[in-house]
């Protein structure tokens, strides 16, 4: 069992269907199904982690709101609202619209929380004895960084939607990464060749990993080996939402518990494919035992190559 620290945000999150992208204007829609749950990237991951058996401390900030009160609840359900959760004066939220091919997009409401400062000292007693610090990409993550690089704790990064490699928001968390996630919806070029990129960027990384929607997830390695799985969607795919989340967590995970990066990718992809077949996929998790079985019913398909273009 390894011990993760993980500090992002915890929401209330409605998910409601929509008949397509772009959605057209009308006053009044009835929409086919909507449903509200937990949200937030640092839920989320912890969430997944603490199913899988990791031992889990979650870094946050919860409003005294009423949806707050929900949010705590939800927390308190899932064993992590503990002294890692700091109150702020309103809690994070977000809508998900989600069309018939599960396509979703997201509206998350993170200004209230970012205007919170997370204590210091709370952050660094959770940090102690922690194998990996899983350091999500919202603002008051930002001043957390220094921390845990300074009692070297390894990181883990996730930069979502990245599209340019120089944007500055995201370089706090790129040059502290030991380990890079991100999604290839606004990537500039293709996965093998953005991995190549952040690799020689950032020396300091050991791996960098692309999910790439209906085809899979591309992963580097520092030693240019370069592993692609390709998707496997067991229940179809109804609510695209969380899958970058669900990708980065069961990854992180699997290497954590085998030391084996092509295995970890193999168990991420299946875990991620299998949660967007739930019309709300924040609210279903899987254990070890159970992942291990779907894993038995759908071996992963890897292929391998190189990413420094080694002959």
């Amino acid at each position: 069992m390894s011990r993760i620290l993980v500090a992002g945000v915890a929401s209330l999150a409605v998910h409601l269907a929509v008949d397509d992208f772009p959605i057209r204007y009308a006053p009044v829609v009835a929409p086919s199904w909507m449903e509200t749950g937990p949200g937030g990237a640092g839920a989320q991951i912890a969430s997944i982690l603490r199913t899988l058996g990791d031992d889990v401390t979650l870094c946050s900030v919860v409003g005294s709101d009423p949806a707050g009160e929900i949010v705590r609840a939800q927390l308190r359900a899932a064993d992590l609202d503990g002294p890692g959760i700091v109150e702020g004066w309103e809690s994070s939220q977000a809508v998900v619209l989600v069309a018939p091919n599960g396509q979703r997009m997201v509206y998350p409401h993170l200004t209230t929380v970012n205007t919170v400062r997370y204590p210091e000292e709370r952050f660094a007693e959770a940090l102690d004895g922690a194998d990996l610090a899983v350091l999500t990409n919202t603002d008051f993550v930002r001043s957390l960084l220094p921390a845990a690089v300074l009692r070297g704790v390894p990181i883990a990064v996730d930069v979502n939607v990245i599209a340019d490699i120089n944007e500055p928001y995201y370089q706090p968390w790129l040059d502290v990464a030991d380990i890079i996630f991100c999604s290839h919806e606004r990537l500039p070029c293709p996965a093998p060749q953005w991995i190549a990129q952040l690799l020689t960027r950032h020396p300091g990384a050991g791996m960098a990993a692309v999910g790439c929607g209906p085809r899979g997830c591309v992963l580097g390695l520092r030693d240019g080996r370069l592993v692609t799985v390709a998707a496997t969607t067991p229940l179809g795919v109804r609510n695209t939402s969380s899958a970058g989340d669900s990708l980065f967590a069961a990854f992180l995970h699997g290497w954590l518990a085998s030391g084996n990066p092509v295995d970890a990718l193999g168990d991420a992809v299946l875990y991620a494919g299998w949660r967007i077949g739930h019309r709300r996929p924040t609210s279903v998790l899987l254990d070890s035992s159970e992942l291990a079985s779907l894993r038995l019913r759908y071996p992963a398909r890897v292929s391998l190559g190189w990413w420094d273009k080694r002959e």
